[in-house]
Parts: C-alpha cells; structure tokens; sequence
C-alpha cells in the first residue's frame, strides 16, 4: 500500500492563523499609505487653489465670492440642478481644470448634491482677550475690547446661522436660517465640509460648514472699518496669514464627537502652502487662526 501526503488538520489551522496575523498587519499599513497619498493630493490640490486665486486676484483686482461658486440650475423653479463640472465659474475650468481639485479625496458626494451651509464657530475665549494684530496702530498687540481685540473684529455669526447671499429668499447674512441660505454643491469641499456634530447622539449626526468667504467680522459685514482684523479677502492688501480655507476631512473626534488635539486639519494661508494645524484649534477658533502653532 502507498501513502498519500497531505496538510493535517492542525497544520492546516497554522496556515490559516499565519495568514490572518499577516493580514491584520498589512492592512493597517495599507490604509495609513492610502491616508497618506490622500492627504499629499489635498495639500497639493489646496496650494492650486491659492495659485488660482492669486491668478484670479490678478485679472480681476478681487477675490472670488467662492472658490467653485454657488449652485446653479437649469430651469428657473430651481429644480435641475447643473452637475458641478458642467460649470463655468470663478476659478473653473479656466484656472482649474480638474473638478478634483477642488473636492477633497474623502469628499465622496456626487455632482448634483447641493447643501446649505452653516458658520463654523466663533473663538470661544472672551473678546478682548486674545488680540492678534495691533488694530489700534500703538505699535503693540495688547488685550482690551478698545484696544486690539473689539468684538467687532470678531466672527460675526457662529454655527447656529446658515450662510446666505443677499438674494430675494435670504434678506441678509444676519437672518439666514435652514431653508434660504445660499446653496453649496457638496464636492465643493474647500468652500463648504462636513463635520460631526457633538454630541453623538445628535439629529442630524453631522453638519455642513463654511470654509472660504471674503468676510466674517462685524465690522466687514458692516462695510468696513479701520479697527477691523485686516486678515479677510474683502480687503484690498490681505497680510499673508490670511486664512484662506481648512480642510477638515481628516480629523479624529473623541467619543463625543469633539475634534481630537492633533495634526489632522489643512490650513490654506494667503502667504504660503497649505499647513497641518491642530483640529481642535482650527474648530474652536476658525478664521482666526495664526500661522503658529
């Protein structure tokens, strides 16, 4: 009689156990690569964004109201919306030539997903108490509400109000509410993002924010004025830690849905390439944000 070989049983499990521990290893090692590649083409998308703008600056003397624009639609009952990349508008496809550019890699919306959008919050510390620049022109940067930090020269509206235009549905930024506030087409991911909302067990779960706008102080809605953070895209000559977008797709949120203090947003500043910056910072404090840390 012959004997045939053969894998036992228990040599068999062995294999499959080798397997399994193999895969439990690569797999995260894929994702953390694919997150990486992710972030890389964000960053890079983003510092398109600002070469379009600067270019957009140039011939128009102005930036743009918003990086893709505002939704359009075929039929005035506003009803067929027009796919994103069907556009003709501000900055595509005349500076960018890529849809893609503009929608961040975990934005997975389609073209014709339109959203309404709602401020991201104000810099939760006491006014007068941070000051920034030195509004005053004393040639020092000092707290006080008459002094360099007003609450004038704060954000005008925080995430209770919806972001609107003045247009014949939506009166002024300071009465928009869900329903007549102005529409976003979600792959625009570098005008408006989604974010969780806290806590958990929150209806809706998420939310959308604004991300790029030419003004967000009092002061600017109100036309302007000397004292005014100088560190918006309505006024003519923007220093360069001017924020001019975020990207927040990447960011960790701990059990109640709060931003985790680490590195995961993208900080777009008008003087230079897009930054990792804390998420934390960023969600607490917005357009007022410094270069540092």
């Amino acid at each position: 009689m012959t004997r045939k070989s053969g894998f036992t049983l228990i040599e068999l499990l062995v294999v499959i156990a080798i397997i399994a521990i193999l895969a439990a290893i690569i797999f995260p090692v894929f994702m953390r690569a694919k997150d990486s590649a992710y972030r890389s083409g964000d960053m890079s998308n983003m510092n398109s964004i600002r070469n379009a703008l600067q270019l957009y600056r140039a011939d128009q003397e102005a930036y743009p109201p918003q990086i893709l624009g505002y939704a359009s639609f075929y039929d005035p009952a506003m009803t067929q919306v027009i796919p994103a990349s069907n556009l003709r508008a501000a900055l595509y496809p005349k500076r960018l030539d890529s849809i893609q550019t503009i929608r961040p890699a975990y934005d997975r919306n389609t073209e014709t997903d339109l959203t309404e959008a709602r401020w991201p919050a104000r810099d939760s510390r006491p006014d007068g108490t941070a000051p920034i620049k030195d509004l005053d022109g004393n040639g020092i940067i000092e707290p006080g509400l008459a002094k360099d930090d007003p609450s004038q020269a704060r954000q005008a509206y925080s995430t209770n109000m919806y972001f609107c235009t003045n247009t014949p549905t939506c009166a002024s930024f300071a009465t928009a509410t869900q329903g007549d506030g102005a529409r976003f087409y979600k792959v625009s991911g570098y005008d408006v993002s989604e974010v969780k909302v806290a806590p958990p067990n929150s209806t809706p779960a998420t939310r959308w924010e604004l991300r790029y706008t030419l003004r967000w102080t009092s002061y600017a809605m109100g036309g302007g004025n000397r004292m005014d953070d100088p560190r918006q895209l309505i006024y003519s000559d923007p220093p360069d830690d001017t924020v001019i977008t975020w990207d927040s797709w990447f960011r960790d949120y701990d059990i109640g849905n709060l931003p985790q203090h680490n590195k995961k947003d993208f900080v777009l500043f008008l003087g230079g390439g897009a930054r990792t910056y804390d998420s934390a910072i960023i969600a607490d404090r917005s357009w007022r944000v410094t270069p540092i840390p």
